[in-house]
């Protein structure tokens, strides 16, 4: 029984945890087919279930969104198709509403979806049953309902103790199929690292720099946007001398969308290797809890896009969480730029954007980033053992 093994697991000092493994897929014609089959159904169903569940609303002011099930009979289409994505669709349409009715100022009410604007994409849960599991991976291929074994290539391979517990199927706008393969393995429960002065780092955010850390170190990241956009309007230029839809202006089309998909993937290998270096080598990260769509606004150039300093975050949280480590979050408004790290002096606030100055009071020479970041270490970790103070005492 699944909860009986993870209470089992929580005895012995054990926990679930959940990790994705992306694959790159090779499907054949008929199966690229299938997979364009669902992503169609998919988003019909949405529609339908969306629609049925409005017009519902309307007549009796509650709220039901019908079973698949019942689409079957007048969309015979539907019943080609892996019936474990269409209930999955279900289940997200649901989830959608769930977050709507308990926090409707952070989440929109769910909207029809176009093929033009919506994502490709379907997810398929594992089921074992006593012929074997629904959905498993073999030596170079990933095996799922209807579709039989679909060509894949494989980064890295999961323990022979991990669950497969479901597969989300996508398609990129240049045409590649990617599987995201979810499995549920028990591991170790990480043991609560203790911070010390010397074994955090501050981060604070630097447009040149992607971030500066308090012991004076940078991670100059290169502007992948930047590098391409020579390559990017040559081919815009291309585009506007192109007759729409023809076979040259379709080709133009793949590589512009090829690209972008280039430079998204450097973007997101940098941030995961950066990510994992910095949670390897440090007990806590302090950083600033800033808006970042709020401070894309004032960026120049929009750096702050370009940079991916969000996912950077992010992955830093997560990466930091499975080995016990804490990743401490700064006041948004704290005037870290301003006050000095060595006597903690706060300047007044001054037009213009200074890179260095000095303070007033103690005559420390300071650079702005790097003061930053030595301001957000030191409030971080003196925020950090406020809060485990209060905890031991209550």
């Amino acid at each position: 029984m699944p909860g009986k093994s993870k209470n089992l697991c929580l005895q012995e000092g054990m926990a679930v945890q959940y990790t994705t493994l992306k694959v790159r897929l090779y499907p054949s014609p008929e199966q690229a087919e299938l997979f364009e089959k669902t992503f169609g159904c998919c988003r019909y169903l949405w529609n339908q279930m969306l629609s049925d569940q409005e017009r519902f609303y309307e007549e009796t002011g509650t709220h039901f969104i019908p079973t698949p099930a019942k689409y079957k009979t007048g969309a015979p289409f539907l019943k080609e198709v892996d019936n474990q994505a269409l209930i999955q669709e279900h289940n997200r349409l649901a989830q959608a509403f769930r977050l709507f009715f308990k926090n409707p100022d952070a989440f929109r009410h769910p909207k029809f979806k176009r093929k033009k604007d919506s994502r490709d994409s379907f997810t398929a849960c594992n089921h074992v049953f006593e012929s074997g599991p629904t959905i498993y991976t073999t030596k170079d291929g990933v095996r799922m309902t209807k579709a039989g074994i679909v060509p894949a290539k494989f980064h890295r391979r999961p323990q022979a103790w991990w669950k497969l517990k479901r597969v989300t199927v996508t398609k990129t706008r240049t045409g590649n199929f990617y599987c995201c393969i979810l499995y549920e393995c028990p591991v170790k429960k990480p043991e609560s690292v203790i911070p010390t002065e010397k074994t955090a780092i501050g981060l604070k955010y630097s447009m040149a720099h992607f971030y500066a850390a308090d012991n004076g170190s940078m991670a100059g990241a290169p502007h992948w946007l930047r590098q391409s956009q020579e390559k990017l309007a040559k081919l815009q230029r291309q585009l506007n001398r192109m007759q729409r839809g023809s076979k040259n202006y379709r080709e133009t089309v793949r590589k512009y969308r090829l690209l972008h998909e280039h430079i998204a993937n450097q973007r997101r290998d940098f941030v995961h290797k950066e990510a994992r270096r910095i949670a390897n080598a440090w007990d806590a990260v302090c950083v600033r809890d800033g808006s970042l769509e709020e401070l894309s606004r004032y960026a120049a150039g929009g750096n702050l896009r370009d940079s991916g300093y969000g996912m950077f975050r992010e992955c830093l949280r997560v990466k930091l969480e499975r080995q016990g480590k804490p990743f401490i979050l700064v006041d948004r408004y704290a005037p870290v730029t301003r006050t000095c790290s060595a006597c903690g002096t706060e300047q007044e606030a001054a037009g213009g954007r200074k890179d260095s100055w000095r303070c007033p009071k103690c005559g420390a020479m300071h650079q702005r980033e790097i003061n930053a970041a030595k301001n957000i270490k030191a409030w971080g970790l003196a925020r950090y053992f406020q809060l485990q103070e209060r905890r031991d005492s209550a």
